[in-house]
């Protein structure tokens, strides 16, 4: 049972952690802006589905006179590429903002 010291000295530091109001904060901030990205990623989805649910024929329209590929396509790439790009925007924002701060607070834990 080596192992025991070691898991209620994380627990205690997890308790103190939990109960610091400047981590209240960090995590009320972090979910407000996950659940804002989710939001707009949900509306582009949503929003493609229903126009291919709805309008078919504008997503049906070439590209320009003579193009094989249709407007539809480029939409669809557009929502993929949103959702790496607002991945992209929460990592950095968590590499800059949110990590640091976590940091500290592991480093005041082991004082």
């Amino acid at each position: 049972m080596p192992d025991q010291p070691k898991s209620a000295d994380h627990k205690r530091q997890a308790t103190a952690l939990a109960a610091d109001p400047r981590y209240e904060i960090l995590v009320r901030k972090r979910s407000r802006f996950a659940w804002t990205l989710t939001v707009i990623m949900l509306l582009i989805f949503f929003g493609y589905i229903l126009l291919i649910a709805f309008d078919k024929a504008l997503l049906a329209q070439p590209l320009y006179q003579g193009a094989t590929v249709s407007l539809g396509i480029p939409i669809g790439i557009g929502v993929i590429l949103a959702g790496i790009i607002l991945t992209g925007i929460y990592v950095r924002r968590a590499n800059r903002e949110y990590d640091p701060i976590m940091l500290s607070f592991r480093e005041d834990a082991e004082r």
